[in-house]
């Protein structure tokens, strides 16, 4: 009997990041991490910005994400997302620079609550980028 596997596609607005078969996907839903073995009951998740986990024959791809949904149906997960960066694509350097811009801007005196709460969010996408870029391939 054949071994299971889940059929893995990433699209951006852009492109398609990432489409290959794995034994084993971990996403970053709203409710917390999810992880997704074959023949998972179908769902509709919706993402936060985080890391998904892409695990196959032993090996992990790392992506950084930022938001959109994820739909899981007969042994495929179709992750629908903003952005997505495999960590090898990462520049570590850059997403530094951009936390620091972002935290500097959560720091002026008198921001409106839309200005703060966009800032945060660009420290929370560096913040993921910076994590993810650490897992690079060696």
């Amino acid at each position: 009997m054949a071994e299971k596997i889940l059929e893995v596609e990433m699209v951006t607005p852009e492109k398609i990041s990432f489409r290959e078969p794995a034994d084993f996907v971990v996403i970053p839903a709203f409710q917390g991490e999810l992880g997704v073995l074959p023949d998972h009951a179908p769902s509709l998740v919706q993402l936060k910005v985080g890391e998904v986990r892409v695990t196959k024959g032993g090996q992990v791809h790392h992506f950084a994400i930022s938001g959109g949904f994820a739909e899981i149906k007969k042994n495929k997960i179709s992750l629908f997302a903003e952005t997505a960066e495999m960590a090898d694509e990462i520049d570590a350097e850059r997403a530094h620079q951009a936390f620091e811009r972002a935290k500097a801007e959560t720091l002026k005196p008198g921001l409106d609550p839309l200005t703060l709460a966009g800032a945060e969010a660009a420290m929370r996408r560096a913040q993921i980028r910076i994590q993810v870029a650490s897992k690079k391939s060696r």
